[in-house]
């Protein structure tokens, strides 16, 4: 969840943290005579910039957290309250099965496609953000850097969508299971919809990450827990959901990693060696 902000709707009561401005770093800049020195007014102008691209990030960081921590005491009232009732994935599976209980899957596309509970209607309370625009492109290089090349987790934005189309498929009066990969967007969405009348809330804990096999008829290439793994860390296998997998299959999946693994430490070493020549190269062209 580090790169979500959560929606402000007007039936949505969700905080609005404003965190504090970072102080101005511009005063302990030396200031540039532009008069007798024209020249180097554009280096002085970029490294400002460069100043407060990063305070500003540091700002949108810490509103971050500020505004999951207040969702967090919310969801926790949302659910003391009994305005969402529990379902563990086994639970949520006899549900389907007994009681024929619609789910809601409100997964972002990269981690439906992986996986999904048969019969489950698909509606993203957040989806993949495939925009280019500075502020989206600043988020994705945020997101990437913070531990998105190692997790894989994409830059997700809040799907404006979400109500009316639950609400075009489902009544005010519908039992609706809700779940997501870990349990905290399912939650976000649960506020959502209680906020917009729904009454009939029931919330998988630990989301379809914590099911088991056997919890939830299944469809896609993947186990319900591998559909929010991604990056370098499923690449090597090294993800928590990998390496239980690993335990119950043996030394044959370990091995496959393993491989994988001595494949990385190959190719960064060639990359090097192959950089030292054309350093070379270029160090003898110039010296000819």
């Amino acid at each position: 969840m580090a790169s979500l902000a959560l929606p402000s709707l007007n039936s949505l009561p969700i905080s609005r943290l404003h965190s504090q401005k970072a102080p101005s770093l511009n005063s302990s800049i030396p200031s540039i005579s532009t008069s007798r020195h024209p020249c180097i007014v554009a280096p002085h102008r970029f490294q400002s910039g460069v100043i407060r691209m990063q305070a500003g990030q540091e700002d949108f960081e810490l509103k971050q957290v500020r505004d999951m921590a207040a969702a967090k005491k919310r969801w926790d009232a949302m659910i003391r309250e009994g305005k969402v009732k529990i379902l563990t994935p086994k639970e949520a599976g006899y549900a389907i099965q007994l009681s024929n209980k619609p789910l809601l899957d409100v997964r972002p596309s990269s981690e439906r496609e992986k996986a999904w509970v048969k019969g489950s209607s698909w509606l993203p309370v957040f989806e993949v953000d495939d925009k280019f625009d500075v502020g989206t492109v600043s988020r994705k290089v945020s997101t990437f850097m913070m531990g998105g090349w190692w997790s894989g987790v994409p830059t997700l934005s809040y799907n404006s969508q979400f109500l009316s189309k639950v609400e075009e498929k489902f009544p005010k009066d519908a039992e609706l299971i809700v779940a997501c990969q870990k349990g905290l967007r399912s939650l976000a969405a649960c506020e959502i919809l209680c906020n917009a009348g729904y009454k009939n809330l029931f919330w998988v804990q630990g989301g379809l990450e914590a099911a088991e096999e056997e919890d939830l008829a299944r469809e896609g290439s993947q186990p319900l827990k591998f559909a929010g793994i991604g990056g370098l860390s499923e690449f090597l296998g090294w993800t928590d959901q990998q390496r239980t997998q690993a335990a119950r299959e043996g030394w044959g999946y370990r091995l496959l990693y393993s491989a994988r693994l001595v494949g990385v430490f190959v190719v960064a070493d060639a990359l090097f060696i192959g950089a030292q020549q054309v350093g070379r190269y270029l160090q003898d062209m110039r010296s000819h």
